[in-house]
């Protein structure tokens, strides 16, 4: 009787356990800025003015991506100086963290790529009566 309880036991803690990974893992694959613009507004973007939002959007993501890996870099940093806390836990914890904030700062520097593009696009697109004066792009 006890080897089958704890076999039962040892099956829930197994399939929670899945269950929680999973959770996990789903939310790290749909992490995207709130404020980004939709494929069909960047495709059909053309004048200098709209160029200039798409580029504050994406800069405004990329502020947004690093603040999220600048976060887990002092979780980073908790759980290495307070290893002893987590026990057992402490390597997986570190390492998801470390994934997490390279997972942010690759978004982050994709955004502000992607900004830049933008900036640029704005600056160089030349419309009957427009001039490179009239796109209010600050990027570098």
């Amino acid at each position: 009787m006890v080897t089958t309880l704890g076999k039962k036991a040892k099956d829930t803690f197994a399939v929670l356990s899945l269950l929680g990974l999973l959770a996990v893992g789903t939310s790290i694959s749909s992490v995207k800025a709130d404020n980004l613009p939709d494929q069909s507004a960047i495709q059909t973007a053309v004048s200098p003015s709209e160029h200039s939002v798409l580029a504050r959007r994406f800069e405004e993501a990329a502020k947004e991506m690093q603040v999220k890996a600048d976060k887990q870099k002092i979780l980073l940093e908790h759980y290495e100086n307070k290893s002893y806390l987590y026990g057992k836990r402490a390597q997986d914890l570190q390492s998801h963290t470390s994934a997490l904030i390279r997972m942010y700062e690759k978004g982050a520097r994709l955004y502000m790529k992607e900004a830049i593009a933008h900036c640029q696009m704005s600056q160089s697109v030349n419309l009957p009566g427009k001039h490179r004066s009239d796109a209010h792009c600050t990027l570098p």
